[in-house]
């Protein structure tokens, strides 16, 4: 034993010496030169030498380290409700180069989906709990997530659907007297509580049935799904649809097992037919959502239309109407500028006009020019009679 630590310590710090500056996802030591084997750059590239046993087993060993170090440090961040910083590691994890376990790829992508989930992204979290269940089809922690999920987002059916499948799982481990999986698996569940949760989850069928028979399947919130507010604008419900169909597309749903290692390959078909058909659903559900929330947003831009144009109509009604008052208004206020500027000159014609009334003809003086005339008239024959002034009537005249 003394010796096996001994060695193993030996061959994990010349592994460290010689991958100081590796990328933390590389592990293939082929690819780089091995200390005293470090040629000029002029020299013809050598060719890959095979690797010693004792090597294969210190990449075997630095790569299990590196994928629980980071699940560790994604569970932190998950507990601490750093949500973000949870699934960048959890997407370290299930998205790099090298694969990993079947059940642990499950595991990670289970804990990713309740981050997705507790950030409000309801589609990604779908997503997450369909691979989970394609990876592991008896996890019960998945199919009560994707349930929660779609009773969020009121797509009953779906939801019927989950539990129902959740309850057979519940009978059967029931009649078995053991949970499914193996015994050192976490299932965050134990027996003696199934019977309670297979109580309630009957008595939640019950009422979900109800509801659906009542016609509560069409009212689905798929604001929700997408991630987008109601009110959205069309170029933020166009990105955030590309977004999605660009993660959840039916021919990459199968992208993930690659990097899954399987304990048993007879399982790759079922693990594959399970993923295309649970991203199908989930695809179709998107399209859904994407036609609804546009039909809407073009309602509501025809809605947008209409009120403009009512308003512009009101507007240039008011604008008429004001231009007419106006005009109305106009000779009323010339003559009031007029009776403000000579005031005197008015009442003095008036009172003379008066005077003279009885001796001129009426009919013969119209307008304020022509009684300004007789009243000067008058006056100057009255001056003339008394004094007998010369006078020049040349410029009395019209």
């Amino acid at each position: 034993m003394v010796l096996l630590q001994t060695g193993k310590r030996l061959s994990t710090a010349a592994f460290r010496r010689e991958s100081i500056s590796w990328s933390d996802d590389s592990f293939s030591i082929s690819n780089f030169p091995i200390s005293g084997d470090v040629s000029s750059s002029s020299a013809p590239p050598t060719p890959p030498r095979a690797l010693t046993e004792s090597e294969s087993i210190s990449q075997l060993l630095s790569h299990i380290k590196l994928l629980l170090r980071r699940r560790a440090a994604a569970i932190a961040a998950l507990d601490a409700g750093l949500y973000s910083e949870a699934i960048r590691h959890f997407t370290k994890i299930v998205e790099g180069r090298r694969g990993a376990p079947q059940g642990f790829l499950a595991e990670c992508y289970m804990h990713r989906a309740f981050a997705y989930k507790s950030s409000g992204r309801i589609a990604e979290s779908i997503g997450d709990c369909n691979k989970t269940l394609a990876l592991a089809p008896m996890c019960i922690q998945a199919l009560e997530t994707r349930a929660s999920l779609f009773e969020t987002i009121r797509c009953l059916p779906d939801c019927l659907h989950d539990l129902e499948h959740l309850k057979l799982l519940y009978n059967s481990i029931l009649r078995d007297r053991k949970l499914p999986g193996p015994a050192w698996k976490r299932h965050n569940v134990r027996y003696r509580e199934i019977p309670g949760k297979l109580c309630a989850l009957t008595t939640k069928i019950q009422e979900l049935k109800r509801r659906v028979a009542s016609g509560e399947t069409g009212n689905v919130d798929y604001y929700a799904l997408i991630g987008l507010r109601r009110g959205c604008s069309r170029s933020e419900l166009e990105r955030a649809h590309l977004l999605l169909c660009l993660r959840h597309k039916p021919d990459k749903a199968t992208n993930f097992i690659e990097r899954c290692e399987f304990a048993d390959d007879r399982d790759l078909d079922s693990v594959k037919d399970r993923a295309k058909m649970s991203a199908l659903l989930l695809y179709r559900l998107l399209q859904k959502g994407y036609s609804s929330v546009m039909a809407t947003i073009m309602d509501e831009e025809a809605a947008e239309k209409q009120r403009k144009k009512a308003a512009a109509a009101l507007q240039a009604a008011a604008a008429v109407q004001v231009q007419q008052t106006a005009q109305s208004r106009k000779p009323e206020s010339n003559l009031s500028k007029v009776e403000k500027s000579c005031p005197n000159r008015i009442k003095s014609t008036e009172n003379k006009v008066a005077t003279s009334s009885g001796t001129s003809n009426p009919s013969v003086f119209q307008g304020v020019f022509c009684r300004d005339l007789a009243a000067v008239g008058n006056l100057l024959s009255q001056v003339g009679f008394n004094r007998a002034l010369p006078l020049k009537y040349e410029a009395l005249s019209c």
